[in-house]
């Protein structure tokens, strides 16, 4: 069944899903810079990401590719922040730990968000017909130098009261 854009009703179901885990990990990023913990939307946004990636290995399976292998990657480090906010409660060195897996799994959001806009979107495509060329590779760059940036801060900063 078509829905606009030409995307499936999943594939629409899909991008909305990726789209609220973004905006919400960019939204509890920011507050982990700022030393708060906004423990509901934290989990909102785990919950998110989670869903998105296990529904990213619903589609169509033609063999490996470079999405499965970032869906896996995602999913083990998804797997790793549950333990260390659920499990251990960001104690010690669970809190480094928690701020570097969830901000990872946040920037192979971002990451998959530009691969995407750059195949889909004909303006960006025109640009990068590959993905090779300087301005998808510019892009990239600036988003995983703003999530290691965003990373490091958020660990120097982000210092929950232990229960």
């Amino acid at each position: 069944m078509a829905m606009s854009f030409g995307l499936t009703a999943f594939t629409l179901f899909h991008v909305l899903l990726s789209l609220v885990a973004i905006v919400s990990g960019l939204a509890v990023l920011a507050h982990w810079l700022r030393a708060n913990t906004m423990s509901r939307w934290t989990g909102f946004f785990l919950w998110t990401t989670i869903a998105t990636t296990l529904t990213g290995f619903l589609f169509p399976f033609k063999g490996f590719t470079p999405a499965i292998g970032v869906g896996l990657i995602s999913t083990i480090i998804l797997a790793v922040a549950l333990v260390a906010l659920y499990r251990f409660h960001l104690s010690g060195g669970w809190r480094t730990i928690f701020i570097a897996t969830s901000v990872a799994a946040l920037y192979f959001n971002c990451f998959v968000l530009v691969v995407q806009s750059f195949l889909k979107v004909p303006f960006l495509h025109a640009l990068a017909p590959n993905g090779s060329e300087p301005p998808f590779a510019i892009v990239q760059a600036i988003v995983l130098i703003g999530a290691l940036a965003a990373g490091y801060l958020a660990v120097r900063r982000f210092r929950p009261a232990i229960a």
